[in-house]
């Protein structure tokens, strides 16, 4: 196996991240005194050579029985055994991972042996894919490349180091996925055959949402991940209720783009450009994005020459929540996608209406706790702007019609939040008791709020007793 020296400016960049790491120079250094030999491994050194941020620092240590290894990294702070069947320790408080190398058999219950005699070649090979299974010596700064994945990682390939092994783990196919999203390479004609084909119906949910969360936080461009599922025949084992949309078409006047798949991909793609002020808020709505038009598949139909899914939103509800109990069991997350879904068309439709107050301050409840009026917003500009029909990516720019909703929602000042009521029921307690009618009076008096816009509470208090049984 050839081994060359990383680049000045690869070495500078890795100097600086193992800077924030200040024990693991030192550990190193023991490690290589100790006779062994501590490598840089997976995607840490993948991303090295992308520029990108490291999220990850996985050492790999040979040479060196776990005996050893665990005696050298006591000697600098706690050992947490994060996997130490599997020959994984950390050094408290670092989150940085310290192996051993291992062969293992799929399976929940997989069969482990380390192996610190283990070839370099061999050790790499268990890794899924060639631009994973490099390694950088932290001694003397060689690359360790057996598959070639420096090569593959230029020509923008995913290539598998071994197909055998790689077929033996189906969650494999799912990284494929969001590796396609997040660093825009197309698998090889070989892994593209084997992913056709591979049984992926033994992968847990929460082993699925981990690899399509990576797809919707970490990419630009997170619909390459759902495009290569469709092209390589695999879009109705993975998400059936879109590929049930897969042909569907649309009104060319609204939607010049095609089908319902091509417009959702873009809306993907929109939703994945969007500022938002959290990670939760961004992975609701892209969840959102993948759902929102799944009722075409139920509502499709051609009237006076003209293509309409009248009631889509509403009636795609049970489908997104049939797909997307098959990828999360975060209930809270379902639970705003499906408002968000089932709302999405209304800021449209406000503006066109020319909707009163009221009626933005009554949605801002219905949307509640889980989404809110610029969530809606957002998905509302993504849905609108993933209507170009040449280059298969959304439109920019504002859309008029969401930027009046989000003012108007701005001046209400109910653009995060609803309206909260400004009766409560202890306001009420001096002249009805605890019970039914005390809960009709207090919603009864929010509903005068939010329709009358009356903020005065000893009015509105007036206003219900008036209405006593």
């Amino acid at each position: 196996m050839k081994l060359t020296k990383i680049s000045t400016i690869i070495q500078k960049a890795l100097a600086v991240v193992l800077e924030r790491y200040a024990i693991v120079g030192p550990i190193v250094a023991d490690i290589d005194r100790a006779g062994g030999r501590a490598i840089l491994v997976g995607g840490a050194v993948r991303d090295l050579f992308l520029r990108r941020a490291l999220k990850d620092i996985d050492i790999e240590v040979h040479g060196l029985t776990s005996a050893e290894l665990e005696t050298i990294l006591r000697a600098h702070g706690p050992v947490d055994y994060v996997g130490k069947a599997y020959g994984v320790y950390r050094v408290h408080p670092l989150t940085v991972d310290w192996s051993l190398p291992r062969s293992d058999k799929p399976g929940r219950k997989p069969e482990v042996k380390i192996d610190p005699a283990m070839s370099l070649t061999e050790a790499f090979r268990r890794r899924d894919l060639t631009i994973n299974a490099m390694g950088i010596d932290l001694v003397t700064h060689e690359l360790i490349d057996p598959f070639g994945g420096y090569a593959d990682l230029k020509k923008g390939v995913l290539r598998a180091t071994d197909l055998t092994l790689f077929g033996e783990d189906p969650l494999r196919f799912y990284r494929i996925m969001q590796f396609v999203s997040r660093f825009e390479m197309m698998p090889n004609d070989e892994l593209n055959q084997l992913c056709s084909t591979i049984d992926i119906k033994g992968v847990s949910v929460e082993r699925i949402e981990q690899e399509f969360e990576k797809m919707f936080l970490r990419s630009q461009h997170p619909a390459l991940g759902i495009r290569w599922i469709a092209w390589i025949g695999r879009l109705a084992d993975v998400l059936p209720e879109l590929a049930a949309v897969a042909n569907t078409p649309q009104d060319p006047v609204w939607h010049p783009e095609g089908t319902v798949f091509e417009h959702t991909m873009q809306t993907v793609d929109a939703a994945a450009r969007i500022d938002y002020a959290d990670v939760t808020k961004k992975l609701i709505l892209m969840y959102a994005a993948l759902c929102h038009d799944l009722g075409k598949a139920l509502t499709t139909h051609e009237e006076g020459g003209r293509i309409r899914s009248t009631g889509h939103a509403e009636l795609g509800i049970p489908l997104v929540k049939k797909m997307l109990a098959r990828i999360t069991k975060k209930k809270e997350l379902i639970a705003a996608v499906v408002v968000l879904v089932k709302y999405h068309m209304e800021p449209g439709h406000f503006i066109a209406g020319k909707a009163k107050a009221s009626a933005y301050k009554r949605l801002a409840v219905k949307l509640a706790p889980y989404a809110s009026l610029q969530m809606l917003a957002d998905l509302a500009l993504a849905d609108k702007q993933a209507r170009n029909p040449r280059t298969g990516t959304p439109l920019r720019g504002k859309v008029q019609a969401v930027t009046q909703f989000l003012k108007k929602a701005h001046e209400l000042a109910i653009l995060e939040h609803k309206e909260e009521p400004v009766l409560q029921g202890r306001d009420l307690l001096d002249k009805v008791s605890a019970g039914p009618e005390l809960g009709r009076l207090v919603a009864l008096a929010y509903e005068i709020q939010l329709q009358e816009g009356i903020r005065d509470k000893q009015q509105l208090r007036q206003l219900v007793l008036a209405e006593k049984k």
